[in-house]
């Protein structure tokens, strides 16, 4: 008898080991849950083999470095509504399985370009509600993969290219709740939602904060037109419609070829759709930023940029045939110079022939008058 309760026992050890008194732990589905614990700091003595991490609702103040080296195989991790405001670097270190964070509803002012650096398989980023001024444009890499991003109700102005071009397998962004700064430096977010929302993408609205003649409005809503006096102060509009008439080109020579459809699959999204993920931030310090003027231009600047490319080719091929009938003629003239030099040689030649038969014929009869 004392041996039965000495192994059982023995046996409860590890699962105390597993999971913190703070939280429940499931061990066949593999989950930790410490929603709502109060607690202040990640949980010690997690199991290595645990695939959810359930920490929302408590008092977390900071991630430190490895904060989660005991969990390597976490796919899913969630810690909205805490009071995290510092994440380090490495925070995330090791965690090269996870699918699924969630950074929600706290108070993060920036996230370093390393800290998603290690993670290939991230699908779904939720970084709305913080007090977030923007992305690194680094940091486009580690999001290659997302299929989710949210970005809401942060403190976003701009939203750096580079970090929404990386992001080719997007499926659904969040913008909304940002006060956007509707100038030149916003046409290139415009110019990307336009291609964005073509391949089936779900995005909820970008409403202008500033400058005041455009508060309240959605920016996808906007005419190009009023962004026309950009043009005289910044050269963004300009490779920003360039790179839109070039997208645009590969797209729609890829769905001549296949036609494209939106993603169908359904996204697992823990929260209404529209409090997810935004996005923002870029600089533009070297370069003024301009007011746009609401002023309506008959000129589609995106249509005369095309014409003008497709003039500059047309003008290119008329001086390719300029140069190859040059080439034709000087050809043509040089064949012509010696074939006339050789006609009047031959001429000669025949000239020269006929006076010799001709002063043959006249000694003959003078030398049988003699003879």
């Amino acid at each position: 008898m004392r041996v039965v309760l000495v192994f059982a026992l023995l046996s409860s050890l590890p699962l105390s080991h597993a999971c913190p008194k703070e939280c429940s732990c499931n061990s066949n589905t593999k989950v930790v849950d410490c929603r709502g614990r109060g607690l202040y700091d990640i949980p010690r003595r997690l199991h290595s083999d645990t695939q959810e991490l359930y920490l929302q609702d408590n008092r977390i103040r900071g991630l430190g470095s490895v904060a989660f080296r005991e969990i390597p195989l976490v796919r899913i991790l969630n810690l909205s509504n805490n009071s995290i405001t510092a994440i380090s670097p490495t925070a995330l270190l090791g965690l090269r399985t996870l699918q699924r964070l969630s950074l929600a509803y706290n108070s993060i002012r920036e996230i370093d370009k390393r800290l998603l650096g290690p993670i290939r398989s991230l699908s779904h980023l939720d970084l709305s509600h913080n007090s977030l001024w923007g992305l690194p444009g680094a940091m486009g890499d580690s999001l290659k993969n997302l299929s989710y991003l949210g970005l809401a109700n942060n403190r976003l102005t701009r939203l750096d290219r580079s970090v929404l071009d990386a992001m080719t397998h997007l499926d659904s962004l969040t913008l909304r709740g940002n006060p956007w700064r509707c100038d030149c430096q916003l046409i290139g977010l415009k110019l990307w939602l336009e291609t964005y929302l073509f391949k089936g993408g779900v995005v909820d609205e970008v409403l202008c904060i500033q400058p005041e003649e455009m508060k309240d409005k959605d920016l996808q809503k906007i005419p190009y037109q009023l962004f026309h006096a950009c043009m005289t102060t910044s050269y963004h509009y300009l490779f920003a419609n360039i790179h839109h008439l070039e997208s645009e080109k590969l797209l729609r020579g890829h769905t001549h070829g296949n036609h494209a459809h939106p993603s169908s699959h359904s996204l697992h999204v823990p929260m209404v759709i529209g409090e997810g993920f935004g996005g923002g931030g870029g600089g533009g310090g070297g370069i003024a930023e301009c007011e746009t003027k609401q002023k309506h231009r008959p000129v589609n600047l995106r249509h005369a940029i095309a014409t003008v490319i497709i003039t500059g080719v047309v003008c290119g091929i008329v001086c390719l045939m300029m140069l190859a009938a040059a080439v034709y003629g000087c050809a043509y003239a040089a064949i012509m110079a010696k074939y006339q030099r050789e006609l009047k040689k031959n001429e000669e030649l025949a000239t020269a022939q006929g006076a010799d038969h001709a002063t043959a014929d006249e000694k003959e009869p003078l030398e049988n008058a003699i003879a």
